[in-house]
């Protein structure tokens, strides 16, 4: 799969395409739907299918400070687009002067002029242009002057809920691990670096990583976990860890109020494994939720949880590996 970084890095000799766009947060099941729809246009067509979507999130352009909680890096976006067909993964940066484009120049400059669409897949509540001005019947009018099909889609959904990045952040808000990953089609993943914690779990019987996800990123609520805790990338094994192969973990998110914290924090036990993984980039899949976040009277019974969370966990994703 070909990753532009933007449309200057279009070929000269470019043909035309099956284009979707989205911010695709997530990558959903929602989402993967649409992505499969213009991949399966893009091979009966026998052109390129191409997916957009920006950076940063249109929200911190058009209100800065209003960022959403980010359920996918950009990395992992890609990689799931990939895995769904597509053969070009396009990040359009979202400047002022992007969001300043009305409907038709988005349309002309961008999607006609430098992709040369065939046809554009999108949701059925897809908007675009200055103010969000351009809808789907917009498109097709636009579609219908410069010679490109317009399919618009109606979102997978379940139970009365439509699947969307808005619905499963408030499912990871919740701690709610299970609906998350029924809506994502995988559990929810939370990538980071694992940095100097305090060392406290280690005194305990029970060392963790202490993972600093990046800016944004959707963190469940305070809790325990049962996830699945993977560094990422090809590398050699570190202890018994062997990256890109998924271990057993008990994650702790809060203050840890029982030693009277005050800074988040993700911590992660790994079970069976042993190793000195300070700097690694690594990947926390959340599978269930254990229990809520508390302060014990004493270290004895913090360690007595501790011990209880890490069988819980075992029994959890061992019935489902």
């Amino acid at each position: 799969m070909q990753r532009w970084r933007s449309l200057d890095d279009v070929p000269a000799d470019w043909g035309r395409c099956v284009l979707t766009i989205g911010v695709f947060d997530g990558v959903h099941r929602g989402h993967a739907q649409l992505i499969s729809r213009a991949v399966k246009s893009a091979a009966a067509r026998g052109v390129p299918a191409v997916l957009m979507t920006f950076d940063p999130h249109p929200m911190e352009v058009i209100r800065p400070g209003s960022h959403p909680a980010q359920l996918t890096t950009l990395t992992r976006r890609a990689e799931l687009a990939e895995e769904l067909g597509v053969d070009v993964f396009c990040v359009m940066p979202f400047t002022h002067d992007f969001m300043k484009l009305t409907p038709a120049e988005y349309v002309h400059d961008l999607l006609v002029e430098r992709l040369h669409v065939a046809e554009v897949v999108v949701g059925d509540n897809f908007t675009f242009g200055k103010k969000a001005a351009g809808t789907v019947a917009t498109m097709r009018e636009l579609g219908d002057r410069f010679g490109f099909a317009v399919d618009g889609v109606t979102l997978l959904g379940e139970h009365a809920v439509t699947f969307s990045s808005t619905y499963i952040r408030a499912c990871v808000d919740a701690g709610d691990m299970a609906a998350a990953a029924d809506a994502l089609g995988r559990p929810h993943r939370v990538e980071g670096v694992v940095v100097r914690g305090d060392g406290r779990g280690k005194s305990l019987g029970f060392p963790t990583a202490n993972v600093a996800p990046p800016m944004h990123a959707a963190i469940p609520a305070d809790g325990v976990y049962a996830a699945w805790f993977t560094v990422l990338g090809p590398g050699p094994t570190i202890g018994t860890v062997t990256p890109g192969q998924p271990a057993m973990a008990a994650v702790s998110v809060g203050t840890n109020p029982t030693f009277s914290g005050r800074a988040r924090t993700v911590e992660v036990y790994v079970l069976d494994r042993e190793a000195d993984l300070y700097g690694q980039h690594v990947a926390v899949d959340f599978v269930d939720h254990l229990r809520g976040m508390r302060k014990f009277e004493s270290v004895d019974e913090l360690v007595a949880a501790m011990g209880r969370d890490v069988d819980t966990a075992r029994k959890i994703l061992g019935a489902g590996s």
